[in-house]
């Protein structure tokens, strides 16, 4: 039945793929919702507050030292590697994601739509400078909080946070992306957390295919053309394939 994804694959002309949390935990990185999530020991929700933030950004990077900053210590699983080498082999148009941990980028993939923000760049709340990951990465082993050189305001990364406004390119990017693709592949996400849940249905309501490969069941899953369950098993089979 594997074989079929394949198929389909090579079928497609203009595929985009969405990915969830799920991905990113078959590189050691805690999903918030899942069986060990993050949900577990702390609220995720008031990490990402913006107001909390403002108030208390030292809550933020108390809680996210050992999740977000030590993600250059993180690898690209199979998943990643394998979308790399279907985007090179034009048969993967985009990527949606979900993910903050910037191994899309780091596998090979060039057209990533990071539609929850990056932790990438952060950005002084005072004057603006901007600041890249692995600045804040080394601020963060000498300081609670980084700051700015230059003016000592706050350092915000551009993760989007509860009270935000969605990155609006990455979003107008990536609904264009759904709505004009002939195959969307929903990878490691359950679809609950909008605007992102939204999209594979705009790409279906277009005449798109759907492929689901997810653990957990989603509201799309009787649309699916194919659904799995087992994203590493699913991948290394592709991966063998190549």
């Amino acid at each position: 039945m594997m074989n079929r994804i394949l198929r389909i694959l090579n079928e497609s002309n203009r595929c985009t793929v969405l990915t969830g949390a799920g991905v990113s935990t078959l590189s050691g990185i805690r999903d918030f919702r899942g069986k060990n999530g993050l949900n577990k020991e702390f609220r995720g929700e008031m990490i990402f507050d913006i107001d909390l933030f403002y108030q208390n950004a030292s809550y933020y990077y108390n809680h996210t030292r050992k999740f977000i900053y030590n993600f250059d210590e993180k690898q690209p699983n199979v998943v990643h590697r394998v979308l790399a080498i279907l985007e090179k082999r034009k048969i993967i148009r985009s990527v949606i994601t979900q993910n903050i941990d910037l191994l899309h980028q780091k596998a090979g993939s060039i057209s990533v739509r990071e539609i929850h923000g990056t932790p990438s760049v952060h950005r002084c709340l005072t004057c603006g400078k901007t600041y890249c990951f692995n600045e804040v990465r080394e601020k963060l082993k000498k300081e609670k909080v980084p700051l700015c050189d230059h003016c000592l305001g706050v350092l915000k990364p551009d993760i989007t946070f509860y009270g935000e406004r969605r990155p609006e390119n990455a979003l107008r990017n990536a609904v264009y992306a759904a709505k004009t693709c002939d195959c969307m592949m929903v990878l490691g996400s359950s679809l609950l957390v909008y605007p992102a849940a939204s999209l594979p249905e705009m790409a279906t309501a277009n005449g798109a295919r759907l492929i689901i490969v997810n653990r957990q069941p989603t509201y799309l899953d009787a649309k699916a053309e194919l659904r799995y369950d087992d994203l590493k098993d699913v991948f290394e089979h592709i991966e063998a394939q190549l």
